[in-house]
């Protein structure tokens, strides 16, 4: 049955997908959605399923908020050190600086192909389609009632993570062949996720631990990738209506989904 149910996902995964592929000519409006999405996901599920599911403190602090922190700082230190992050003057809102006066601030410019960043964030986002079949089948190995509102929760946001996984995979990016292939794999993740779940259980605190890591990196995307580019020379009023709808969205999909 859990198997079954996920085929839901699957479509739904598709679609979101396909519709990031037919709006290339208004991106920008692409982008403010899927950061609305990406901010949606994380301050309406991820965090709040992470500290439902893991009820470790070290130190004190809550152990998915410590994966939520290592998770956004993972990101930055991979940026930097690689040296991609391409900060350009025209991706921000206009701004002058006085004449003969240095800028203050530096504008990376890296050579070449896409961003290995929102590659990274395709993957994460495959892994978190694969925990989500997971977490299909673990609901109806509990009961047909709490697979039945865990799989509506899955297939609700699988347009929104299909959506986000191409667009994070062919952020700047002419190639579609690894956003493709990403997209075909986050769509295939919760079949076999919940398949799986004949073989294996995954303990609540690995699970709450995780989603918090991949909150983390959800959100060094939204703010550091995907907004900022979304903002380089088109109408703000629009990308920022987006991004409000995305985010939106997901509250209103969170609150069915409880």
């Amino acid at each position: 049955m859990a198997v079954l149910v996920s085929v839901l996902a699957f479509f739904m995964a598709l679609a979101g997908g396909l519709a990031a592929m037919r709006v290339r000519d208004h991106r920008h409006l692409v982008l403010g959605l899927a950061g609305g999405l990406m901010l949606g996901v994380v301050a309406f599920d991820l965090v709040p399923e992470s500290l439902e599911l893991s009820g470790a403190h070290p130190l004190g602090v809550p152990a998915p908020m410590i994966a939520f922190a290592a998770g956004f700082l993972l990101l930055h230190v991979v940026e930097q050190a690689v040296a991609i992050h391409r900060a350009h003057e025209d991706e921000y809102a206009p701004h002058e600086h006085p004449a003969g006066r240095p800028h203050g601030h530096g504008h990376g410019h890296a050579p070449g192909g896409g961003s290995s960043i929102g590659l990274v964030t395709a993957f994460a986002l495959v892994t978190h389609s694969l925990l989500d079949g997971i977490s299909i089948g673990l609901g109806f190995q509990a009961g047909t009632d709490v697979g039945a509102v865990v799989a509506l929760a899955v297939v609700t946001h699988a347009f929104a993570d299909g959506f986000n996984t191409f667009t994070a995979a062919s952020l700047r990016r002419t190639d579609r062949r690894p956003a493709l292939a990403l997209l075909l794999a986050g769509a295939v993740a919760p079949v076999a996720g919940a398949a799986l779940t004949t073989l294996f259980t995954v303990p609540d605190a690995v699970l709450g631990t995780y989603l918090g890591l991949f909150g983390g990196i959800l959100l060094y995307l939204a703010a550091a990738e995907i907004l900022p580019e979304a903002h380089s020379r088109h109408p703000r009023v629009l990308t920022l209506c987006a991004t409000g709808l995305g985010l939106l969205v997901v509250l209103l999909v969170a609150g069915l989904a409880h």
